[in-house]
């Protein structure tokens, strides 16, 4: 069932290529990252409670909390500086891509 969810730190389409990438080598299908409303808008098949529960664990480790998420501070700044890279890995990807 295709399932959309809000999730924080996303700003770019390295952003979405990293997340793309890393959800679709652990199976997941049909992803659409929707990048023109804030916050940002991940649509993908969720078969289950345990498949969400395994993409939160994936975005959450590139460092992309789902919206619906309670992040202390120390955990936020960590969060940001994951997504920061795993952006920095989707744009370097891209790049690479089109030349």
């Amino acid at each position: 069932m295709l399932k959309t969810i809000e999730v924080n730190n996303i700003r770019c389409s390295g952003c979405a290529n990293t997340i793309t990438k890393a959800l679709t080598q652990e199976g997941f299908t049909s992803i659409s990252i929707d990048l023109s409303c804030e916050p940002r808008k991940v649509t993908l098949d969720i078969e289950n409670e345990a498949s969400l529960a395994h993409f939160r664990t994936i975005l959450r480790k590139l460092g992309y909390p789902l919206c619906d998420e309670e992040i202390s501070f120390s955990n936020s700044a960590s969060l940001k500086a994951k997504s920061f890279v795993s952006c920095a890995v989707g744009k370097f990807t891209i790049e690479n891509n089109t030349k």
